[in-house]
Formats: C-alpha cells, structure tokens, sequence
C-alpha cells in the first residue's frame, strides 16, 4: 500500500507512523496536525551520506524550518540553505555550524547581509548589483564576506513552471556568460572574496538529465574561471530531487543522482585541475515524504459531486491550491477497506479555489474520520498562513511508539500578535 515508505503501515484497520497510531495522534492532538517520523527523517538524509561521502549536505530550510527538525539534521552533520534572516536564526539555534550555511536569495534586505557577515556564514551572490552593496557593507562593518556566485544557466527542467528557477527568465542568478566577468570584478572589490559558484535549477525534478546538463554548465563556467587565474574552492548544485507523490510516478534516488553527477564532477575537475568541494542542497527529498497531514471530516455534501468538507484548508497544506499538487489520501481509521466512491475533499476557507483533492477514489467516509494526506514535509507548515483567522496547527514528532509535540497549536490569541489599536480609535 506505502511502497517504499517503511514507516508506514496498516495495522488493524488502522494507519500507523511507525509505531504510532494515527487515530490516537488525533484525538490526543486534535486536527489539523502535521506527525513526522524521526526515523524517516534520519533514514533520507544518510542515504545522501551514502550516495555523496565526500560532499556537503546543505538541507533547504526554506522546505521545513521546524526547529526540532533542523535540530535532528544538524545531528546526522547537515549544513543549511538559507533564504533569509530568519532562516539563518533557526540554523544557528538548531547547532549547525556556521561554515556550514550558506546565504542565498535574490533579494536581500542590508540588515540579512549585515546578519550575514556578523553570523560569519558564506554568501551566495545573485547579481553584479548585490556584489556591489555587499562590498560597501562588508567595509562597513570592517568584515569580510566569502561569496559563493549564483549561476543562471538557462536549463530546462520538467516540473511546474512555478518552481522553476533555472530558465534564463528566471529571478535568480547570474547568467553563466557573465558570470567569469563577475568573478574577475568579485576579485578587485573590497570586502569580498569570490571562493566558489551555486546554482539551483528548480525543484521536483523527476529526471536526473537536468542535473547532468546543469554539471556541465557549471563545469565550464568553472574552467573560464580557473582559466584567469581565479579558484573554486566550492562548487554548489542546488537541490530539486524529486519524490514520489503519485503512486504511479515513481522519482530518482539520491543514489541515482550521485550516478549521474559525480562521473562528470570527478572527469571535470581532473580535467581542469581543481579540487573543489561539491555542495548539495536537498530540501524536498530529505523531508516530504516523513510527514503526513491529518485532518478531521466536519461534514459531507452531496452537490454536483460529492464534498468532503476537512478541517484543513489551503491554510494548512497550500500546495495543492498553489501547484495542483497530488497528495495521496489514506482514510485512517479505515484503511482497508477499498476505495468505493469519488470525492472531492475541500477546506473551510471562504475560496473556491480551497480543494484539497479533487475526484479522489475513496473508502465511504463519515463525519468524524480522519484523514491522512501523505508526503506534506516539504513546503506543508512552511507555508501555513493565519488567512480567514485560522490558527496555525500543531506538529508532532514520532520516534518509536512515542510522539511528542515539537510545535504548539495556536490558539485565536495568536492572531493578535503585533497589533494595536490607535489609542485615539479607543
């Protein structure tokens, strides 16, 4: 029934995370509440261990930014992809070390580079402009930043055109005909020294080709670079591994990444005579698929389809509004029995576009199920919002056949943080 999910099991008619029961997480908990599995988590990132021994794991906290989460990673020797002072915060405090973290982001406010050059973290510079206000802060501040530079390389990825980021359209990066030009200038500029290059094409990329051809790209910006006297001493490819959302549409292994990119960053490397360290940025595969959504049934609706109206909406799990996202469904206190009807499961935000699953084969439900949407650990809570003053939700770890709360539910105080009211509107 979960493929390769080993954490997951049917037990009793029952579905478990592993030891744990998801029908006791819920009535103990309440719903909405997102459950991770430490052992899963642990279990995703050493299999890059595996597939990389000699490179740097850098996890994208932007995917998840739970702090017990960050922690856990931190033990198992990840660095940190931040996009922002906050997220740069949250590495610090969870223990990862700061020459493991690297900056990244195409629009920085002065107060991110100054955190940046205080926390003493290196940066990854978006444009020849960045590079400029970055040297007028670095001397400032009478510090020094080691700037990795972000390469655009115009390669073309199958996924959805939102998180897309490595087209020449794109936001992001330098365009990789200018980026030795940038480098040279990088050199001459005080405040700054140029120690490497980053890219990021895009995230669920389901095919390894992307990779492989963005390897390449980087391989020959590095050899001009190399070429006038410069030096690499770390080269970043981003992240963007895919998962298996769909139970049909399976998704690359890090192993199967690492068989693609490492022949050509060894034969590279030899060939230009550089000895730099490879850095990955993995977010999506190292945490999405450790996590489910649990969200209660308030009531049905037979209409012109058949509702299931959840007490979760694009509030808690934006993707499937954001994306068209697939998560797979899994009744909890029903799981065997087989899938008997179609329905469309919604939220109760005042949108019609708040569906979370729309035409989904499932066993009859009633109010009071509960139910399961799998693989929401990447961008789930990350991108939970307060809209239509809905508190955020709870977030539990599992380890074994124990399950602690890492993050509290708010309660409705939580929407009057920060605000006041003019005295003169008392």
């Amino acid at each position: 029934m979960f493929g390769s999910k080993k954490h997951l099991l049917s037990r009793d008619n029952h579905l478990f995370i592993d030891d744990v029961d998801c029908v006791d997480l819920a009535k103990k908990f309440g719903t909405p509440l997102y459950v991770t599995s430490e052992s899963r988590l642990r279990d995703n990132f050493r299999a890059y261990h595996k597939a990389f021994p000699d490179a740097e794991k850098y996890f994208a906290v932007k995917a998840n930014g739970n702090l017990a989460i960050l922690r856990i990673l931190a033990q198992e020797g990840s660095g940190a992809d931040v996009f922002s002072g906050g997220e740069l915060s949250l590495a610090i405090l969870a223990g990862i070390p700061k020459e493991k973290i690297l900056f990244n982001g195409n629009s920085k406010r002065p107060v991110e580079h100054r955190m940046a050059l205080e926390a003493g973290v290196r940066i990854s510079v978006d444009s020849a402009e960045e590079l400029n206000q970055l040297s007028e802060i670095a001397k400032q501040t009478g510090r020094k930043a080691e700037v990795l530079l972000r390469i655009n390389p115009d390669i073309s990825t199958k996924t959805h055109p939102k998180i897309a980021t490595g087209l020449k359209p794109s936001k992001f990066g330098i365009a990789s005909e200018h980026v030795a030009d940038t480098f040279r200038r990088a050199i001459q500029l005080p405040g700054v020294e140029p120690i490497g290059l980053h890219c990021h094409i895009g995230s669920q990329i389901l095919d390894i080709l992307p990779f492989t051809e963005t390897m390449h790209r980087m391989m020959d910006v590095a050899q001009s670079i190399i070429a006038e006297g410069g030096e690499i001493r770390f080269l970043d490819i981003g992240g963007g591994l895919g998962i298996q959302y769909r139970p049909d549409t399976p998704a690359k292994t890090p192993a199967d990444l690492a068989n693609g990119v490492l022949p050509i960053f060894n034969d590279r490397c030899q060939e230009i005579g550089m000895k730099p360290k490879l850095i990955l940025e993995p977010g999506r595969s190292i945490v999405a698929d450790t996590t489910l959504m649990l969200t209660g049934i308030n009531s049905l609706k037979q209409s012109h389809v058949n509702f299931v109206a959840v007490d979760a909406g694009f509030n808690v799990l934006a993707r499937p509004m954001l994306y068209d996202a697939y998560h797979h469904i899994i009744v909890v206190n029903n799981t065997d029995e087989p899938s008997k009807n179609i329905y469309t499961v919604v939220g109760p935000i005042c949108e019609s576009g708040d569906i979370l699953a729309k035409d989904r084969e499932l066993p009859m439900v009633k109010e009071g199920d509960v139910l399961a949407f799998l693989d929401a650990g990447a961008y789930g809570f990350s991108m939970a919002s307060q809209y239509n003053g809905q508190p955020k939700p709870a977030e539990a770890l599992v380890s074994g056949s124990g399950a602690e709360i890492i993050r509290g539910a708010e309660d409705y105080s939580a929407l009057l943080a920060g605000q006041r009211i003019p005295s003169r509107l008392l």
